[in-house]
C-alpha cells in the first residue's frame, strides 16, 4: 500500500502514516525512492495497539472480583 492507501484504511492523514514511518512505529519497505506498507503489516500495527477490557466488574464504583 501506499501511505495514503495506509491513511486511507487506518482512517487518518497521510501524515499521521508518515510520522509513524518517521518513528519507526511501523513496518514499511523502501522501493527505491517510494514508501510501502504491506496490509499484513497495517493490520499487525492495529492488533499491537489493542487494549482489552480488565477482568474485573465494577460495581459501585467498586471492583467486585
Amino acid at each position: 500500500m501506499t501511505v495514503d492507501e495506509a491513511a486511507g484504511a487506518l482512517n487518518t492523514t497521510p501524515r499521521f502514516v508518515r510520522r509513524l514511518i518517521a518513528e519507526r512505529r511501523i513496518c514499511f519497505h523502501h522501493i527505491g525512492r517510494h514508501v510501502r506498507i504491506s496490509e499484513r503489516d497495517l493490520e499487525a500495527y492495529v492488533r499491537a495497539g489493542r487494549v482489552d477490557p480488565p477482568d474485573v466488574n465494577w460495581h459501585n464504583g467498586q471492583a467486585v472480583r
